[in-house]
């Protein structure tokens, strides 16, 4: 089984909002990730639309299947009647849902699974009648992915953020353990497995050689700023490296 990688292209959406101009081209770049062997795009629009905006999703849609049909299209947001319509008339590959709020600078904490059980239940059931694949984004918690399984999640993503914001050593090694014991409680939930959040080349390669069914990352922040470095399709092939998708 091999780790694929999602592009998050929000922070590149993130930089040319910056200014009131069309670049950097977030569909320009995305394909390039694409043409670089990138498994998908993701997208995580929010309310204030201070990255991606809702314009892009389509344009971005389009793309993929007119130019990439093997690829796939994730959508990430908190799930109100605006975000639910939008992945309904866009018919993303998978959604995923994650419990933001309008003031987070970006995602820290996955869902109380047990105080928005009904709801979860109603939401993804909707989301899947319409053939889309669901995600539940979750803190490294081992007992939530059997949550996950019962309100009727596909996948869960695990917020691993705490472990790539861990630089000491035993810090990181505490965050990395709640990590893996949350991988295989996902595995013996029978719910597929993603991960993302401050992932970087460097803590990657010991998250997928610990939990090789890992079947997609999402990387946005740190691919951005390699992107800067080497540029995109260099940013790509390096992370594909790291995901041990690539030799």
């Amino acid at each position: 089984m091999t780790t694929r990688l999602s592009v998050n292209v929000n922070a590149i959406a993130f930089l040319r909002n910056r200014r009131n101009l069309p670049w950097p081209s977030v569909e320009h770049l995305g394909r390039i990730a694409l043409e670089a062997g990138a498994y998908g795009l993701t997208v995580h629009p929010r309310p204030d639309e201070r990255h991606i905006r809702k314009s892009d999703v389509p344009i971005l849609s389009d793309m993929i299947r007119n130019e990439f049909p093997q690829a796939e299209y994730n959508i990430e947001g908190n799930p109100d009647a605006n975000f639910v319509s939008l992945v309904e008339n866009t018919g993303p590959d998978q959604v995923t849902l994650v419990p933001d709020d309008i003031r987070q600078a970006t995602s820290d904490h996955g869902w109380n699974i047990a105080t928005h059980h009904n709801f979860l239940t109603d939401v993804i059931g909707r989301l899947k009648s319409g053939r889309t694949r669901v995600s539940l984004f979750i803190d490294p918690d081992p007992e939530l992915p059997f949550l996950a399984k019962e309100v009727g999640a596909d996948r869960v993503e695990i917020y691993t953020g705490p472990y790539g914001g861990a630089f000491e050593s035993d810090e990181k090694q505490r965050e990395f353990d709640k990590v893996i014991k949350t991988g295989v409680a996902a595995a013996e939930a029978g719910v597929g497995l993603n991960a993302g959040h401050d992932l970087t080349r460097d803590n990657l390669p010991a998250l997928v050689e610990a939990l090789p069914w890992i079947l997609e990352v999402s990387i946005g922040h740190a691919i951005t700023a390699d992107a800067l470095e080497f540029g995109m399709a260099e940013a790509v092939r390096l992370f594909r490296i790291a995901c041990g998708d690539l030799k």
